[in-house]
Order: C-alpha cells, then sequence, then structure tokens
C-alpha cells in the first residue's frame, strides 16, 4: 500500500483525536454526559434506590474498565501506594458522598431544581479554590460565570422571573447546595491526586465509591426500599453507569487538571444548555426566544470565563 495514503489517514485521526483530548472539549463532554443525569435519577425515583443506585453505578463502572485499564494499574502502582491518601479521600468524596447525596435528594426533588442548584457550583468551586489554595480568577473571568449563571436563570425561568418565585424548595433541595459544595472540594482537590493514569484514577474511585456505598445501600436494602426488576431499572443503570459515571469523570478529571477547577467549573453551566437543545432536538419541543437568550448568555460566559 502506498505509505502516502497512510499518511492521509492518520493525519486525520490524529486531528480528530488532539479535539477530543483538548481539555476545553473534555468540559464540554462532561456537562453533555452529565445533561441527562438528573432526569434519569429522577425517572427511577421510586424505582432504584439511591444509595443502591450510587454503589451499583461505580462498581458496574469499575467491572467495565478493568479489561482496559488493567496495564494502567499494573504500571502505576508504585505511584498508587504513594499517593493512596488521596486518592482515598478523592474516591470517596468524589464518588460515594456525591453520588449519594445526589441520588438521594432526587428522590425528593425535581430535576429542574437538579439544574439550578448545579449552577451554584462554579461559583462554590472559585470559594473553596480561594479558600484552600489562594486560587484568584480575574474580573473577566468572573464575569463570565456571572453572565453563564444569567442564562441558566433565563432558561429555567423560561425568560418570566416571576415562575422563579412559584418554584418550592424541600429537603432535597438543601441536600443538592450541600452537594454542591462537596463537589467543589473534590474539583478543587484534584490537584493534590499522584501521577497516575486517568484510567486508573477513574477506576480506583469507581471500586472505592462502590465499595464504600455497599454498607449503606446494605441498610437501605433492610428498611424496605428494595431495587426493582425491571427495564426502568436497567435503563437508568446503563445511563449513569456509562454516561455520568465512566466518560463525564475521565473527562472532567482530565479538563480540571489542564485548565483548573476555578475557570474549568464555569462548564457545568452548559448542562441546562444541553438540556434546551436536546429537548428541541429529540422531543420535538419547539425552540423559544428564551431558549436562544439563555444559551447564547451561557456560550459567551463559558468563553470569558476561560480565558487566560
Amino acid at each position: 500500500m502506498d505509505s502516502r495514503s497512510d499518511e492521509n489517514t492518520s493525519a486525520p485521526r490524529g486531528v480528530l483525536a488532539g479535539v477530543f483530548l483538548n481539555p476545553w472539549v473534555m468540559l464540554a463532554l462532561a456537562g453533555l454526559f452529565w445533561s441527562g443525569n438528573h432526569i434519569a435519577a429522577r425517572a427511577g425515583a421510586g424505582h432504584v434506590p439511591p444509595l443502591g443506585l450510587g454503589s451499583l453505578r461505580w462498581l458496574i463502572a469499575a467491572a467495565i474498565m478493568w479489561p482496559f485499564v488493567r496495564n494502567h494499574v499494573r504500571r502505576d502502582m508504585p505511584a498508587i501506594l504513594r499517593g493512596w491518601k488521596p486518592i482515598l479521600g478523592l474516591s470517596i468524596i468524589g464518588g460515594a458522598v456525591f453520588s449519594a447525596l445526589q441520588y438521594t435528594a432526587l428522590q425528593y426533588t425535581t430535576a429542574l431544581n437538579g439544574s439550578i442548584f448545579n449552577s451554584f457550583a462554579p461559583a462554590i468551586i472559585v470559594l473553596v479554590g480561594a479558600l484552600l489554595f489562594g486560587e484568584r480568577l480575574r474580573p473577566l473571568n468572573l464575569a463570565g460565570i456571572a453572565v453563564s449563571f444569567a442564562g441558566v436563570i433565563v432558561i429555567v425561568s423560561r425568560g418570566d422571573l416571576a415562575i422563579l418565585q412559584t418554584i418550592s424548595f424541600n429537603y432535597g433541595d438543601v441536600l443538592l447546595l450541600v452537594n454542591m459544595a462537596v463537589w467543589a472540594i473534590y474539583s478543587t482537590c484534584l490537584r493534590l491526586r499522584p501521577p497516575v493514569h486517568p484510567l486508573t484514577f477513574t477506576w480506583l474511585l469507581a471500586v472505592i465509591a462502590g465499595v464504600t456505598l455497599i454498607p449503606f445501600w446494605i441498610w437501605e436494602h433492610v428498611n424496605g426500599f428494595h431495587m426493582q426488576a425491571s427495564g426502568l431499572t436497567l435503563a437508568v443503570l446503563a445511563y449513569v453507569t456509562i454516561f455520568p459515571g465512566i466518560l463525564a469523570y475521565i473527562c472532567w478529571n482530565r479538563g480540571i487538571e489542564a485548565v483548573g477547577a476555578a475557570r474549568g467549573g464555569v462548564f457545568l453551566h452548559l448542562i441546562p444548555f444541553y438540556g434546551a437543545v436536546l429537548a428541541t432536538l429529540l422531543l420535538g419541543e419547539r425552540l423559544m426566544g428564551f431558549h436562544i437568550a439563555g444559551c447564547a448568555l451561557i456560550l459567551s460566559g463559558v468563553w470569558f470565563a476561560a480565558k487566560k
């Protein structure tokens, strides 16, 4: 075969790989994969116990990943043994605690409220970064966070701020707000993880988080909250394992490692943006003026927040 043909085919592949490995693209993909997490968890309320879902999603993810990650784990073992403390802490905080609080909260509140409280995360990440590591953002970056948050409000309020007054908050919303602080701590402290392959770290997180939640899953089962054997249960498990679990964490960890938690955190504002786009494309919902205005604000804010 002509060697020039090999060069011509490998070049586009190299460019494509470079695009998808770009940290900004990976952060955007993480938001896309997470965009359906609130909906899936809310759809499974009453069918899938939250702590069982949190544990099982991570254990299944670890099993799926093992054939692809085992060689990395063997090579990274010296670094794992040296840095086991931050690995353990990050896995419990960002995997076990975050999943447990999120899925428990969505048993009591709505997916809409989940999107609203999710939008507080970038500001909390900036605050945690300043408190723990003395991080500072330029005024332009802070303005970007504010603009993108305004875009979120436009979408969830459907362009009518009076709608926000009709939204009620409950116990689940308190858990969601606490969980945003948990996520901010995890994202900010990712810099402490040892130098291991991204797949190794994600696999370790999945194993530790899944095992940590097993006793709580057993307690949940003993108290009568059983996992229902149904197609809905399987669908929810499949989605939250593959997309918000494996793929989103790999993309988020890599992106935050490259650009920092404060600048990368604003990409969480893309989640309601994706929700609006997917509802239009997949569910046939009408594209309204408030969708366009909100999405424009979100994308503009993300661009300003990401600038150096």
